[in-house]
């Protein structure tokens, strides 16, 4: 059985209206044309729109519609996969002290555009937790502590009595507390971001996918079902959701998906013992299960899915409840997982966004394999920057032919997932550990 991954999500039940948008129908111009209303895609535009550049956004769906409204709503500003001295010897100098320095503030930037532009999104700052569930943790949380420190971002070690102090939890041995972290409801904060953009004179097409891209007269021309954009500039900023518009663009990464569910609305008593400082939680497996409030106080969490988890629906809901009052053995309530929901990840092997050129005034930026919040914020001031004309070797993203993603990717990541479950079960026995269920 497949979850309906529209008709269960929270966000798209309690964000705050969308505004009022159009298809694109008839011929315009503009000095940029950007593809794809997720968060890449606005902040671009909103960035080119506030310095008085002609703008057009085009979105098949609506703002948000893609992995932008249905993910869990965590802003937390690190890398998803590699470390940061494992960046480094990946990318290189300059490219990764500057794609470092964007990702590591990428939560000033979502603060700002919030708190100029009035976005009510149930934006929090309270934090992000990523706990051990074993001793032998604390070392890899030490040094991603002192990594991320060194690089400027406000993070510690909290010992075991922080952690239950901040968390509820006793199950955790310390945990690394980054202060930056924080959540929203992301479909409230994408509908801002398109309100905003629209505010500073961007225009805005719904329903408008884009079928493709030919050169007219030394522009291009952006064809959709009902019209046409000529531009100076064209931006495919369209991530997993990526459906035609460019040859080969969808095969530049492999999709990965990801389910949310969320519970009822918690009572009183169990939300003053569970995450009583409404942090974001991590804990701390490489099967990871994150979880948080939203506004209404229902706990909104995250896996991957593997074998019967987010195939069975029952096993599944299972599967969350026994995690999460593991983790918190005073829930006495039971557990009623009312939303259930899945989002697509645009998975590549560096985990970091590729920017590719696809022609000259042709780029696309996708693979931002999960890191969406942050990474997709901070994502518009680059690509903004590259239509105003900065130097490709001042970019904080180096640019590079379209590359397909290999086959491997397809099952890559669901092996690492296996594979680190394996690891930390095995670590955890050894050690001692209490083990939660299901592991």
């Amino acid at each position: 059985m497949r979850f309906s991954p529209f008709d269960t999500t929270l966000w798209f039940a309690t964000a705050t209206p969308a505004p009022e948008t159009h298809r694109l129908d008839g011929r315009i111009e503009a000095d940029v044309c950007v593809v794809g209303a997720g968060y890449t895609g606005l902040t671009t535009a909103l960035e080119l729109a506030r310095k008085g550049v002609s703008v057009v956004l085009l979105e098949a769906q609506q703002a948000g519609f893609g992995g932008s409204g249905r993910n869990a709503g965590h802003c937390t500003p690190t890398f998803s996969y590699y470390g940061l001295p494992a960046l480094r010897k990946m990318l290189g100098e300059p490219w990764a002290e500057r794609i470092i320095g964007r990702q590591t503030r990428a939560n000033d930037r979502v603060k700002e555009m919030i708190s100029a532009y009035d976005i009510d999104c149930e934006w929090v700052q309270n934090g992000y937790v990523m706990g051990a569930l074993r001793p032998g943790a604390m070392p890899v949380l030490q040094a991603k502590a002192d990594a991320y420190a060194a690089a400027g971002a406000r993070c510690r070690i909290i010992d075991r009595h922080e952690v239950e102090a901040m968390t509820g939890s006793p199950r955790f041995y310390g945990a690394w507390y980054h202060e930056e972290g924080g959540h929203m409801n992301p479909l409230s904060y994408a509908r801002g971001l398109a309100r905003a953009v629209m505010q500073e004179g961007g225009k805005v097409y719904t329903g408008s996918p884009v079928e493709d891209v030919q050169p007219e007269g030394g522009r291009w021309s952006v064809r959709t079902p009902a019209g046409s954009v000529l531009a100076e500039k064209v931006i495919f900023a369209t991530g997993a959701y990526t459906v035609g518009g460019w040859k080969n663009l969808d095969k530049s990464f492999r999709i990965m998906r990801v389910f949310v569910a969320a519970t009822q609305p918690l009572d009183p008593e169990t939300r003053r013992q569970v995450l009583p400082r409404n942090t974001t939680m991590h804990d701390g497996r490489g099967d990871i299960y994150v979880y948080k409030y939203n506004r209404e106080g229902r706990i909104v969490a995250s896996m991957f899915p593997m074998g019967r988890r987010g195939a069975d629906p029952a096993y599944t809901r299972q599967v969350m409840t026994d995690r999460l009052t593991f983790l918190h053995p005073q829930i006495r309530e039971p557990l009623r997982w009312e939303y259930f929901w899945f989002g697509e990840l645009d998975m590549q092997m560096r985990t970091i966004p590729r920017l590719y050129d696809l022609a000259p005034g042709v780029i696309a930026c996708t693979g931002l394999s999960g890191r969406g919040v942050p990474t997709g914020s901070m994502l518009g001031g680059i690509l903004s920057e590259w239509a105003l004309g900065t130097p490709e070797k001042d970019l904080s993203l180096r640019m590079e032919p379209l590359h397909r993603a290999s086959f491997f990717m397809s099952v890559a990541p669901k092996l690492r997932l296996r594979y680190f479950r394996y690891q930390d079960t095995r670590a955890a026995r050894k050690e001692g550990a209490v083990l939660p269920p299901h592991a």
